[in-house]
């Protein structure tokens, strides 16, 4: 949830991706530092990874390992950078690699293969096939959201469907993310292929056509172009994440002024794995461990805006009544997305006339 945002997704708020810039020994930090020594260890990030200081505390409470954290842009360009350094790493464990990319660093032999323990309490549920590498940690449904009041205001249905955001009553109201540079993109366009087959194309061309916006990346899309975003842009439609009205909510519970569409949604995991050529191999399997503990999972809704996937781990309160889990997520296969991804994001460009 790239970036998954993560998604994102990664999944992510404008408060979450100031958070992943703190720098202590134990918060995320950037730092250059090449592969840990026995005394801490090294985590490989996308821009949105955040948790409490209070957590990645508790872990040096409990292992003596200090946390430092290498970040390496959204979550398709950490799995990229990633898959130029099979074997020299610039950390112990990654974390934030995504369903929509993981085929391509675990092809290029970045992971070493580690199962947690841990994973058997409900990360095992969201194993790819093949890859024992990966170790899900979260996840997120890259959905369209819509500002519920824009079209209250000017007396205009709300869209429902993909096919709606083609529909000439909603032209030049909608943002998504480049899909070659932003990971809900990739996610956003992956959904398209899945839920519409061969019908993806004329679909991107009916977009085009309704004047649809492209933006960089998900903070330019939801936190300056999306209307229902503190940033007040002009779009009442945008790529963002089921559980993004659960941020927009008031803190006194006033209802938030956004809903995510639910039959638009594709399922965005993000995972962690040991890096092969890591110094610190133990170090790396306990806080792989650790992310999975119920303390690490708790905190990962608010710092992060993606779901955790530990059983039993209670929600925010928001997240009950503003961001439910969609029942029929769109999916597909890692390798398929790897086989065909770079042939979609070609045929995009030129639907698109980029």
């Amino acid at each position: 949830m790239n970036n998954l945002g993560r998604f994102g997704i990664a999944i992510v708020t404008t408060a979450a991706l100031a958070l992943s810039g703190c720098a202590t020994d134990t918060a995320p930090s950037r730092s250059s530092d090449a592969p840990s020594a026995d005394g801490s260890v090294t985590l490989v990030a996308h821009d949105s990874f955040s948790l409490p200081d209070g957590v990645l505390a508790e872990f040096t409470k409990e292992t003596g390992l200090a946390v430092k954290t290498v970040t390496l842009g959204d979550g398709g360009e950490l799995a990229t950078k990633l898959s130029l350094t099979p074997g020299n790493p610039p950390g112990d464990v990654a974390f934030g690699v995504d369903n929509t990319y993981a085929a391509r660093p675990v092809r290029a032999g970045v992971f070493d293969e580690y199962v947690s323990p841990a994973a058997a309490n409900g990360a095992q549920q969201y194993a790819l096939a093949g890859m024992p590498q990966l170790t899900a940690v979260d996840y997120g449904d890259v959905c369209v959201n819509i500002d519920t009041r824009y079209f209250r205001d000017k007396g205009l249905p709300e869209p429902a469907t993909l096919q709606d955001l083609a529909d000439p009553r909603y032209k030049g109201l909608t943002v998504v993310e480049d899909p070659e540079t932003a990971s809900p993109g990739m996610a956003f366009l992956a959904g398209t292929v899945a839920a519409l087959g061969d019908g993806w194309r004329d679909y991107w061309g009916g977009l085009r056509a309704n004047d649809v916006s492209v933006a960089p990346n998900w903070t330019t899309a939801y936190s300056t172009d999306f209307s229902g975003s503190a940033g007040k842009g002009p779009k009442p439609i945008v790529v963002s994440y089921a559980s993004s009205p659960a941020a927009e909510a008031g803190a006194d519970g006033t209802p938030p002024p956004t809903r995510a569409l639910l039959d638009t949604c594709f399922r965005q995991v993000e995972y962690a794995g040991v890096l092969r050529g890591t110094k610190n191999s133990d170090g790396a399997r306990k806080l792989i461990d650790f992310l999975l503990s119920p303390k690490a999972q708790a905190a990962v809704p608010d710092a992060m805006f993606v779901y955790p996937v530990t059983r039993d781990v209670p929600l925010p309160e928001a997240w009950a009544k503003y961001a439910p889990v969609p029942a029929k997520p769109a999916t597909t296969t890692p390798d398929r997305l790897a086989d065909e991804r770079d042939g979609w994001i070609r045929q995009w460009r030129q639907l698109m006339g980029r």
